[in-house]
């Protein structure tokens, strides 16, 4: 880069689809840029309560220089909110902003619209996507939308390469390459963050996708303090598979602290304990077709009585 660009900030956008690894990015470069004396700055998009996910960067990064970005998408209606995020970032030594796209987003729309309106001070916005090798294009209908997140990024990150055989990411990366030629493929350990901010946006031109493919339905519930653990893995369990993305933050019975958990789009649930205190209270979140406080209520009362039913019975 030249010195005139040198002295203006990167913007890094992380797409990808749902579950495919942004947050483990994200982590990964935040620790690192902080070892290497970096002021890094959190935007974090997400239909629901974005608000969860920033609580996971508290112990990492102070508060003051992460933002939530709840309730809309930020390829579209979240556009202008975004940029005014952006924009009203402090000058820092040594800065770099670095935004995590909710799993649907309309990668290619994003990129067109974001870079209008930002600040002198900032470099072009440059998208980074996440590819999950074990399960990419095994979406079904949302094929489309997975593809359409890689076609304007400059660099692709494949990540859970250890679940996939040799011959799996080799297939991957040859798909990968024929979507955008023009893209760098690494692997998330080996990526180098003093290049990120030297990246240039892609000459790429997408293909065009009914923006309302990136559109799905979204809800969240209250949630009780909760039985055991056994009871959250039975909630992940029988919520339907067209909803893609579970997540939620609760009590169990008898316990001060709260107990995070989520459920990927391939079915699996980690839980794991949550640091502090939900801003938003204990809450059960989803996205995806069949999305609706009265789906999620039901399998959440049902689960509450069957669960208390077995721990009094032991």
């Amino acid at each position: 880069m030249t010195e005139k660009l040198s002295n203006k900030e990167a913007i890094i956008v992380m797409v990808g689809f749902l579950g495919a690894g942004k947050t483990t990015l994200l982590k990964h470069l935040v620790n690192n840029y902080i070892n290497e004396g970096w002021s890094p700055y959190l935007i974090l998009n997400d239909y629901e309560n974005a608000y969860l996910d920033t609580q996971q960067f508290k112990e990492i990064i102070d508060s003051t220089k992460i933002k939530a970005l709840s309730g809309s998408c930020i390829c579209c209606s979240g556009i202008h909110v975004l940029r005014d995020f952006v924009n009203n970032i402090p000058s820092r030594k040594k800065g770099i902003t670095l935004i995590e796209a909710n799993g649907t987003t309309d990668a290619c729309a994003l990129s067109e619209f974001l870079g209008v309106g930002i600040d002198n001070r900032f470099l072009p916005p440059v998208q980074i996507s996440v590819v999950d090798v074990k399960n990419w294009q095994k979406r079904g209908e949302n094929n489309e939308l997975e593809r359409n997140q890689i076609q304007v990024s400059s660099l692709i990150v494949l990540t859970h390469t250890e679940r996939a055989s040799i011959e799996r990411q080799e297939s991957v990366i040859k798909e990968v390459k024929k979507i955008n030629q023009h893209a760098k493929i690494v692997n998330i350990n080996e990526l180098d963050i003093t290049k990120l901010p030297e990246l240039l946006p892609t000459n790429s031109i997408p293909e065009k996708m009914d923006h309302h493919k990136a559109h799905w339905a979204s809800c969240s519930i209250d949630l009780p303090e909760l039985p055991n653990i056994d009871c959250i893995q039975s909630i992940c369990k029988e919520i339907p598979d067209s909803i893609l993305r579970v997540k939620g933050c609760t009590q169990i019975d008898g316990e001060s602290t709260y107990t995070y958990f989520e459920r990927t789009p391939s079915g699996e649930a980690y839980i794991r304990p949550f640091n502090g205190i939900p801003p938003m209270g204990p809450k059960l979140l989803t996205v995806g077709l069949g999305s609706e406080v009265s789906l999620l209520n039901d399998i959440v009362s049902k689960n509450i009585e069957k669960h208390k039913y077995k721990s009094k019975s032991l």
